[in-house]
């Protein structure tokens, strides 16, 4: 069952809390005694209280929508989802205009698997309404119904829909995540199923070995990409990447002058792919050949000038080569562009330090703390490794 936050807070979002006067007559005493004891169980969280205060209520006064409706939220909350969808039906024959109970009723049905059925009562739900709780759990459902009717891309643009509406929702990153997964299997199984030989599916089949690092495998796929179709653009490129990432854990000379040709091979393919000509600044960088590392760099940066990374690496560069006044132009831009890189803002404040503008460089250094120190907290992942990510010194003291 898709969560549900508390049987208050569902209650109150579809409306079911504020009971009318009840009807006058034989047992009204007795009727309001239910009332009050169900709503304050249901404020105390005693579900099974309110249920049987609310049952007992129902007979008493079979005629109140709200009655019902209420009815309806606590049984959802204890998965009673045959019982929800008969109190949704009855109080919607008694109030036509109660408000969201579609929703609720959308919701009910997709939990006992009633797909087709609950589909444009979600739909609804999630589209129309304004209200952030009714939204957010009719989204989920929707994601569980499109996936049980197997319209897969009907799921991810709702699992897009959620993220942008709920991106820090725990519950939400959850569902969504495995529908992309999903998805990207289902289309890789096609992919195999379609065209198992294909240069598509030994790229993909390359590039899935490479993820889990499997580089053994990933080489021998993109070679026999190579082989198919030798100015491939792109694969000399993440063959590159295997050599650079093995030389990062061997520290042997081989690997990283294979890394090197490589991304040379790819640029003869690929003039303007600069991703390759990104890594090859680095390397020199790394090397201590800072004048090419600067035409490099300044080459990418001529193709791209918000390349973020290549700015903070040409910094990175002027810092090193003992030009920190030229290293203040480029860090400033790489700050403005990504205001969350602690690594530009360090090299910025060193910048600032050596051009003697001491303010400026505690202002970024103060920066650096801050950023550094919160994603140390949160134990922040690695950048995506479709390039090398620009790194603190290791005797950085923060």
């Amino acid at each position: 069952m898709m969560y549900v936050r508390s049987i208050l807070a569902c209650a109150l979002a579809f409306g079911c809390l504020a009971l009318p006067t009840l009807a006058q007559g034989a047992g009204q005493d007795e009727s309001e005694r239910f009332a009050a004891a169900g709503q304050r169980a249901l404020a105390e969280g005693k579900y099974a209280d309110a249920r049987n205060n609310f049952e007992q209520l129902a007979k008493l006064q079979p005629g109140i929508a709200e009655v019902h409706a209420t009815l309806a939220v606590i049984y959802f909350k204890q998965r009673d989802y045959e019982s929800a969808v008969r109190e949704i039906r009855t109080a919607q024959k008694l109030k036509p205009s109660l408000p969201k109970l579609d929703s609720l009723l959308g919701l009910s049905l997709s939990e006992q698997g009633h797909f087709a059925e609950a589909l444009p009562r979600l739909e609804k739900g999630f589209k129309q309404t304004t209200d952030i709780e009714v939204r957010r759990m009719c989204g989920l459902q929707l994601l569980r119904a499109y996936s049980g009717l197997s319209r897969d891309s009907d799921a991810v643009e709702t699992a897009l829909g959620l993220n942008k509406l709920y991106p820090e929702d725990p519950e939400v990153l959850y569902h969504t995540g495995r529908i992309y997964g999903n998805y990207a299997y289902v289309v890789m199984e096609k992919l195999h199923d379609r065209a198992p030989g294909s240069i598509w599916m030994l790229q993909a089949q390359g590039e899935a070995n490479e993820s889990q690092k499997n580089y053994d495998a990933a080489v021998i796929a993109f070679n026999h990409v190579l082989t198919l179709d030798p100015r491939r653009p792109g694969i000399h490129y993440r063959l590159g990447r295997i050599a650079l990432s093995r030389f990062q854990v061997s520290a042997k000379s081989e690997d990283r002058d294979a890394a090197k040709r490589e991304f040379q091979a790819e640029l003869e393919i690929d003039p303007d792919n600069v991703n390759a000509l990104y890594e090859l600044a680095q390397l020199s960088a790394d090397e201590n050949n800072f004048d090419q590392a600067v035409k490099q760099f300044e080459a990418v940066l001529t193709r791209f000038p918000d390349f973020q990374q290549a700015l903070v690496g040409l910094g990175g560069v002027y810092l090193q080569s003992q030009a920190a006044a030229k290293a203040v132009e480029p860090l400033e831009r790489a700050t403005k562009l990504d205001s969350s890189d602690e690594v530009a803002w360090y090299r910025l404040s060193q910048a600032e330090r050596a051009a003697g503008n001491r303010d400026a460089a505690q202002k970024a250094l103060d920066t650096f703390r801050r950023l550094h120190a919160a994603s140390s907290v949160a134990n922040k992942p690695p950048a995506a490794d479709e390039i090398t990510p620009q790194q603190l010194a290791n005797q950085v003291q923060p």
